[in-house]
């Protein structure tokens, strides 16, 4: 568990669920803006931004169960 202690702190798992939303919000804008150049590019940075705060909510949890 020693290994894991550093990213099951608290302002880590809080840092990661805000930049997860501002990123799958970033991707949202680019998803919906209408010239939208590069759809697979938008599409992956919204996926991406849903990725790390879902990785923040597993974090969240696992700090539950392995936290002191």
């Amino acid at each position: 568990m020693e290994i894991l202690a550093p990213i099951l702190q608290r302002n880590v798992i809080i840092s990661l669920a805000i930049l997860g939303g501002v990123v799958a919000t970033l991707g949202n804008f680019l998803v919906q803006k209408e010239p939208n150049n590069i759809p697979r590019f938008s599409r992956l940075i919204l996926k991406s931004g849903y990725t790390i705060t879902w990785s923040s909510i597993a974090l969240f949890i696992a700090a539950g169960f392995f936290g002191e």
